[in-house]
């Protein structure tokens, strides 16, 4: 038993002055004396145990040491008489911290009554009464302190619960990102690395030209990804734009796209990044695509960004990045479309609000 249970069980080990008192200045005989000593000191280790268990991690209360306490406690006060009665209040203590509820207050003011009892049976029930009252005032203090570590527990466990939580949410967030980064980047990077090995014969200058964009794209996706691992990554709409025309131009796709307008809250040109990212990506790895059209149409309250190709429709939504993609569109209030367009390729839209908390914008810019 740790100091800390102890010190819940110590301070109601003073009301044994009275039966030690008693022992010593008493007139009996030796044999009562070490009956009634080793009684005490086998009542105070089954109270020790009880309160033991009971502020405890992981046990079950001690109902067998429990009535051990409630024999002995009843037997010392009946045979040696008020000087003992004080042992009730153990009991009403070890039942208020190890019974169940319902069974604690009957327990309780049976150990008042015999107290009363013993006291009353020798005459002293004006000058002692407090022993009775002492054993239903310790059943209330110790009901109040077991409903507030009942409380405390129940609080850990929600913060421990909520911390758990907090992780998977940060896991699944910082997976989504790394897809979104080198599902773009390694598409990238596969392109021209295939078309300068196609080209290392026929135009090795090209072929050296492509290679050096191959390794400017490995440096940007690594740099890239270490600052998702910092959290601190922000991917612009105009950013996105000019790597989506570089990979597609290598893989031989044209991008249409308007000219630059006014600029959009941070949150929601970052999220917008996304979607032109997620957009080329599919194209390069599913679409089948010779062109991709951009749409972006800003409105007083919301601005929706279309991406279009002329692909095999329906095959390009086998990118497993729109599901997370929909996730930060959602976080801003917006919504994510994606279907084929009319008789063959791939839409994409996202329509975002442009007064998206800007609470969430560090959330979604990462």
């Amino acid at each position: 038993m740790s100091w800390r249970t102890r010190g819940w069980a110590l301070p109601w080990l003073l009301f044994q002055g009275f039966p030690i008192a008693d022992l010593v200045l008493t007139p009996r005989p030796v044999a009562v004396r070490i009956v009634a000593a080793v009684a005490l000191v086998v009542f105070t280790v089954a109270y020790l145990v009880v309160f033991g268990r009971m502020f405890g991690h992981g046990c079950q209360p001690a109902r067998g040491a429990l009535l051990v306490v409630v024999v002995l406690a009843v037997a010392l006060a009946v045979w040696l008489g008020t000087s003992w009665a004080g042992l009730l209040i153990y009991v009403s203590a070890a039942a208020s911290v190890s019974l169940p509820r319902r069974w604690v207050w009957p327990a309780v003011l049976g150990a008042a009554a015999v107290c009363t009892a013993v006291v009353a049976a020798d005459g002293l029930l004006d000058e002692v009464f407090i022993l009775p009252v002492m054993c239903l005032l310790t059943a209330f203090a110790l009901q109040g302190t077991r409903h507030l570590i009942s409380v405390n527990t129940e609080l850990v466990e929600a913060r421990d619960e909520l911390a758990r939580n907090a992780v998977a949410q940060e896991r699944l967030r910082f997976a989504r990102d790394l897809h979104d980064l080198l599902g773009h980047s390694l598409s990238l990077i596969a392109l021209k690395s295939e078309l300068a090995g196609r080209l290392a014969e026929a135009d090795p200058a090209r072929a050296r030209a492509e290679m050096a964009d191959v390794e400017a794209a490995a440096r940007r996706a690594l740099a890239e990804v270490r600052d998702a691992v910092s959290g601190y990554r922000q991917v612009s709409l105009a950013q996105a734009l000019a790597e989506a025309r570089s990979a597609l131009s290598a893989a031989g796709i044209t991008l249409r796209s308007p000219a630059p307008g006014e600029p959009l809250p941070g949150a929601v040109d970052a999220v917008l990044g996304w979607v032109i990212r997620e957009a080329a990506t599919n194209v390069l790895r599913h679409s089948g695509a010779r062109s991709v059209t951009v749409d972006l149409v800003q409105r007083a309250d919301d601005v929706t960004l279309t991406v279009t190709d002329d692909g095999r429709g329906s095959a390009a939504s086998a990118g497993a990045g729109l599901a997370g993609l929909a996730e930060r569109v959602e976080v801003l209030g917006g919504q994510l479309a994606a279907g084929s367009s009319g008789n063959s390729g791939f839409r994409l839209t996202a329509a975002v609000p442009l007064t998206a908390p800007v609470a969430q914008e560090s959330v979604d810019s990462r």
